[in-house]
């Protein structure tokens, strides 16, 4: 046992040595010589010093991580921990990613029209993490190398203008470099797939889906090494500012011309890179220039006033609140003068795809209420078909995922607009037919996707203010748009259960038991089908997940409910989706139903995590 305990470790030493060799990047290189020295040292077989010692023993269990297999195309594509080695982001994993991606286009290229085609076209973007713009650098050039065509984004910039370039440039893919909302030490990379590549019904500009994931993955293998691939030092293109002025004239088109625009809004970009944009677009739209937190207000990799770059992070937001609070308390009949009190605060995640949405809330101790993503969706829905964009006779389809609130599909079916479902993720959400809005709960929304074929937490954030301006103008507010809303079709009301890890076993055992021991009721609500999602079914693929539907009666007040439990593709997370839905009637009858919905949903947890053993 202790002999092949060692040449388990000696296979390890060697796969990384091997890595080391290969490397093109001396940050890297170093990170790995210091990791395999100690590990070598540990084993008595190498000239460190550290024998038997805790730091050999660690590097030993770090390289286990490290290469333990290879990153796969998951939710959002690659996403991982900066670091050497093949389980992590770095030079060496982008260079191949990249030599694959650039061989399956070339291979699935369509026919020229005609004679003197020139080849493909690939946009790059980048958001501000660490090592982005040099990861998408060598995309640039792995693309070049590989007889392609590589357009380079000219900065950082939000993600939903790298979507909107592929298609406004027409590329047959796009790149883009960023770990959205994850913590400082990560990054990512995630691949589009634009028209005039052959047999992928790419949808135009939408992000990868199976079987292009498991088959660029397959070119990603066939890479024999980095050093062989070519990487020219220049031949790609920097694009110019019009491709950001198409964006902005784009984005700021979802409005209504003659709408509303006199609404005061805090904004924070939490560190990322929607500042300038979101600036630009408003300012564009006619709107009062936001009130921007300042310590937040530029990008850094760091994220140094937050614990976690998310908006629903808790402490995310304090700023962006304490911000609204002291413009609150400044404005006019004060004792001193500042613009108009906020109405609402804005957030965005750091490369901008998502947006946040908080009100003014006297009930709760930061005087201001985040609205939670199935709220904010409802609230887009709302406003499209109020506004006359959406229904009436127009054509388009609402769509939301399998995890998100129900009553979107309430707010369609009155509207008699076509809706639909899909697994998590825009990349699945793009793909419906006849699409004309879509959000997830996870705060992303698709408004154009004619224009942008995945999340905009731009155009959402326009959207939004618009929305505001025109409730306010008529005395009305979102809060009191959402009551109608509960009052026109039941109180929809969501939570989640979620468990971050750091042993993923645990998430793995959590399923297994659910799927060996299915809950026969929660919070005293009878199961009444239990789905096992990952069998698939004729409206949705295989995935990793479990579906309960809950009935309701008339004493327990609750009309239905639903729990959906799956791993996360981005994060260590076991993650619980949960809605009840209550009748209503009338308006009076709000306080009482969000009362006893809050306690079924805090049983529905309870219970869950029991059933689950988390």
């Amino acid at each position: 046992m202790q002999q092949d305990q060692q040449d388990a470790q000696q296979e390890l030493i060697a796969r990384a040595r091997a890595w080391l060799a290969d490397d093109p990047d001396p940050q890297t290189r170093a990170e790995l010589t210091a990791l395999v020295d100690a590990a070598a040292g540990a084993t008595g077989t190498g000239t460190g010093t550290g024998t038997g010692t805790d730091e050999g023993a660690a590097a030993l269990d770090e390289l286990a991580a490290r290469f333990a297999g290879t990153l796969q195309f998951g939710t959002a594509g690659l996403r991982a921990e900066l670091g050497a080695g093949p389980m992590r982001m770095n030079r060496a994993v982008v260079i191949k990613t990249a030599a694959g991606l650039a061989s399956y286009l070339t291979q699935r290229q369509q026919p020229a029209a005609g004679a003197g085609q020139r080849p493909g076209l690939v946009v790059i973007g980048y958001d501000a993490r660490h090592r982005s713009a040099d990861f998408a650098r060598d995309t640039a050039a792995v693309i070049t190398g590989a007889g392609l065509r590589a357009v380079l984004l000219p900065r950082p910039l939000p993600t939903p203008v790298l979507a909107f370039a592929i298609r406004h440039l027409g590329a047959i893919a796009g790149v883009e470099v960023t770990a959205s909302h994850n913590p400082p030490c990560d990054n990512g990379y995630k691949v589009y797939l634009g028209d005039g590549v052959a047999g992928t019904a790419s949808r135009g500009g939408a992000q990868i889906v199976p079987p292009a994931d498991a088959e660029i993955a397959a070119e990603i293998a066939a890479v024999a090494g980095v050093h062989e691939v070519p990487r020219p030092e220049t031949g790609w293109e920097i694009a110019g500012e019009e491709v950001i002025d198409a964006y902005l004239e784009r984005a700021t088109g979802v409005l209504a011309p003659d709408s509303a625009r006199a609404v005061q809004v805090v904004y924070t970009p939490l560190h990322g890179v929607g500042l300038a944009t979101v600036s630009a677009a408003f300012a564009r739209a006619g709107f009062p220039a936001p009130l921007v937190v300042t310590e937040q207000a530029e990008p850094d990799p760091d994220f140094p006033t937050v614990a976690f770059p998310h908006p629903e992070e808790p402490g995310a937001m304090d700023l962006a609140f304490a911000t609204a609070r002291a413009a609150t308390a400044a404005a006019p009949g004060s004792p001193t003068s500042a613009p108009t009190s906020p109405d609402i605060v804005l957030a965005s995640d750091p490369d901008a795809d998502r947006c946040a949405v908080a009100v003014p809330d006297p009930a709760v101790p930061a005087g201001w209420r985040m609205l939670r993503g199935d709220e904010v969706g409802a609230l887009l829905a709302a406003h499209l078909v109020r506004s006359g964009r959406v229904g009436q006779g127009s054509a388009g389809t609402f769509a939301t995922t399998i995890v998100s609130s129900s009553l979107l599909s309430r707010i369609a079916a009155t509207a008699g607009v076509p809706y639909a479902e899909t697994l998590t993720g825009f990349k699945w959400l793009a793909r419906v037919d006849g699409l004309r809005y879509a959000y997830e709960e996870a705060l992303g929304y698709c408004t154009d996707p004619a224009g942008v074929r995945d999340k905009d937490g731009i155009t959402a954030a326009l959207l939004i203010a618009e929305l505001a301006a025109e409730l306010k103008a008529g005395g009305s507010s979102l809060p009191a748009l959402l009551d109608e809303l509960a009052v026109a079709h039941g109180l929809h009301a969501t939570d989640q259960l979620s468990v971050r890890v750091e042993d993923l076993s645990v998430i793995a055992a959590a399923m297994q038991r659910l799927r060996a021991q299915p809950p026969t009721a929660l919070a005293g609500l009878p199961v009444t089908s239990a789905q096992d999602l990952s069998l698939g079914s004729d409206a949705l693929p295989p995935t990793d997940g479990l579906r309960y539907h809950l009935a309701g009666d008339a004493a327990s007040g609750v009309r239905s409910a639903r729990v959906i439990v799956r791993p996360s593709g981005t994060e260590p997370k076991l993650k619980c989706y949960l809605e009840v839905v209550l009748p209503v009637g009338a308006p009076d009858a709000l306080p009482a139903a969000r009362t006893r919905a809050a306690d079924v949903l805090a049983a529905v947890k309870r219970d869950l995590a029991d059933a689950a053993g988390i």
